[in-house]
C-alpha cells in the first residue's frame, strides 16, 4: 500500500512535472507526501574551496522558501504535506532518506536542474531507481509541463502482466485508481514463442510442437483474464483486455502502450521468473530505459531480499563494514 509519497525536487521546472501526478495519486492512498531538497557539496564536486557559511546559510533559507511555496499549493488541494532539506550526495541522500522513514513510493522527474538529455533518464534518478528498491513513480520530463492546479486525471491505465501471482501485486493499487477517476483498464500480456536453437529451419513436427505450446498459453491466458474481468466487472469497473502472440514480449508490450494512448503504465519490478539478482526484471528495466509513458512501479522485494552488486559489496569491505 502507498502511505508514505517521497518527492525530490531540485527547484527546477522539469523536476516540478512530477507534482500533478503526486496530486492525483496521494488523495487515492490517502498518502503523505514529503517534498525533498538536497543541498550538494559543491566544493567536493568540483574541488573548489569549502562552503562559504554565509552563502550556504542563504542558499538554504531560499531552498526551503520553495518547498513551503510548493506545500502550501499541495496543502490547498486537501494533501497531507510536510518538506525536508537534506545535505550531500543527492542520489544517496534520497535513497537513505527513503529507508529511513519509510516511504512507500519514490516520485521522480526523468530529468531536473541540468536540463533534457538524449538519455531517458538523469543520472541520479538512474542511481536512485537501481539502489532505492521501492516503488517508483517515474514522469516522462519531455512530455510534460509544471504542475498546474488540477492534477492529471487517469483516463486509460496499461497494465502489464505475465499470469503470475506476482504481478497480481500491481492490481490493487491500479483498481483503486480506476474507481476513483473512472478510469478504464487495459491488462496487457504477451504469449513469447519458444526460442529454438536451429540453423535451419523446423521440421514440420517441431514447429507443430511450438504451435501446440503457444495454443496452450493462449488458452491459459485467456481464463485467467476471464478470471480477471469477473473480478473486475463486479466493481463497476471498464476492463479491455489483449493477448498478443509473438517471438519479442518486450516490443510487442511497449506497441501495446503506444497504441493504447495510456496516460499510465503500471508494472511489477518482477514478474513469474521473481529474480532477486536485480532490482528490476526485464520487461520493467526496459520500460524505464525506452517507455514514454509515465510509469508506476510497485517493488515486490524488500531491500533484504535483494542481492548486493559487486560494486556494492566491495564499498562496504572498503569501509570496514
Amino acid at each position: 500500500m502507498i502511505n508514505h509519497i517521497l518527492v525530490p525536487l531540485d527547484g527546477s521546472a522539469l523536476a516540478e512535472c512530477v507534482l500533478p501526478h503526486v496530486m492525483a495519486i496521494a488523495p487515492v492512498t490517502n498518502a503523505r507526501v514529503t517534498l525533498s531538497h538536497v543541498m550538494e557539496y559543491e566544493h567536493i564536486r568540483s574541488g573548489t574551496p569549502g562552503v562559504d557559511p554565509v552563502d550556504w546559510h542563504l542558499r538554504k533559507h531560499k531552498s526551503e522558501k520553495y518547498l513551503e511555496q510548493i506545500a502550501d499549493h499541495l496543502q490547498k488541494s486537501g494533501l497531507s504535506v510536510e518538506h525536508t532539506i537534506l545535505e550531500g550526495n543527492p542520489a544517496e541522500c534520497i535513497i537513505e532518506f527513503a529507508r529511513n522513514n519509510n516511504v512507500d513510493l519514490i516520485a521522480l522527474s526523468t530529468h531536473g536542474l541540468s536540463g533534457l538529455s538524449g538519455w531517458n533518464v538523469s543520472s541520479v534518478v538512474h542511481k536512485i531507481l537501481m539502489r532505492s528498491y521501492k516503488s517508483t513513480l517515474l514522469v516522462r520530463a519531455y512530455h510534460s509541463t509544471a504542475a498546474d492546479s488540477s492534477g492529471v486525471h487517469y483516463k486509460r491505465l496499461f497494465i502489464g502482466l505475465d499470469c503470475s501471482p506476482r504481478a497480481e501485486y500491481i492490481l490493487p493499487v491500479a483498481m483503486n485508481l480506476a474507481q476513483f477517476y473512472n478510469s478504464q483498464l487495459l491488462l496487457g500480456t504477451v504469449i513469447q514463442k519458444p526460442q529454438t536453437v536451429h540453423r535451419f529451419p523446423l521440421s514440420e513436427e517441431n514447429g507443430e510442437l511450438i504451435n501446440q505450446i503457444v495454443e496452450k498459453n493462449r488458452q491459459a491466458a485467456s481464463h485467467y483474464f476471464d478470471q480477471l474481468h469477473r473480478q473486475f466487472s463486479q466493481k463497476g469497473l471498464e476492463l479491455r483486455t489483449n493477448i498478443a502472440i509473438g517471438d519479442n514480449a518486450i516490443a510487442i508490450l511497449h506497441d501495446m502502450v503506444e497504441e493504447a494512448n495510456a496516460d499510465l503504465v503500471m508494472l511489477v519490478a518482477h514478474g513469474h521468473s521473481g529474480e532477486r539478482r536485480w532490482p528490476y526484471g526485464s520487461v520493467t528495466t526496459s520500460f524505464i530505459a525506452y517507455g514514454n509513458t509515465p510509469l508506476l512501479i510497485m517493488q515486490d522485494l524488500s531491500s533484504d531480499e535483494i542481492q548486493q552488486t559487486h560494486a556494492e559489496l566491495a564499498v562496504r569491505e572498503g569501509w570496514g563494514h
